[in-house]
């Protein structure tokens, strides 16, 4: 199907079940807390027109049996460099693929997009919620 602006299917599902690098895990050592990832200089490609998209990809999660590896989620991020993906697929793309890795108590990840053409977006895709504030008897 194709909308009125030329958008089609193929430009809604593109980079969504694209292959990237594995995130890592490794085994979490301590209960109730959070984690949050910001990486401030995430670029993707807009898959309808070729420019880039740039923003900030913020990841919080509480750790259940794994936390994320910081060098192969920073691998797995510059993948989107040069991947044509929605703004919002990116966010729930992220979401996927972090929950697939680590199976978090629960996780939230937040796009804030830089403004192009005077239009700054923002979207936050969530898995579980988190309840009450943790707290760890020690």
């Amino acid at each position: 199907m194709k909308t009125k602006l030329g958008y089609s299917d193929h430009h809604a599902a593109a980079g969504v079940n694209a292959k990237l690098p594995a995130i890592e895990c490794w085994p979490n050592q301590y209960p109730s807390y959070t984690n949050t990832v910001s990486i401030p200089e995430f670029t993707s490609i807009c898959p309808k027109t070729g420019l880039p998209d740039f923003g900030t990809i913020t990841i919080t999660y509480c750790p259940d049996k794994l936390c994320l590896e910081l060098k192969s989620l920073k691998m797995y991020i510059h993948s989107y460099r040069n991947l044509g993906i929605f703004q919002e697929n990116v966010v729930n793309r992220v979401l996927r693929d972090v929950v697939k890795a680590c199976r978090p108590k629960w996780c939230i990840v937040k796009g804030e997009f830089a403004s192009r053409g005077g239009l700054a977006s923002s979207m936050e895709a969530c898995f579980g919620h988190p309840k009450e504030p943790f707290i760890t008897k020690v």
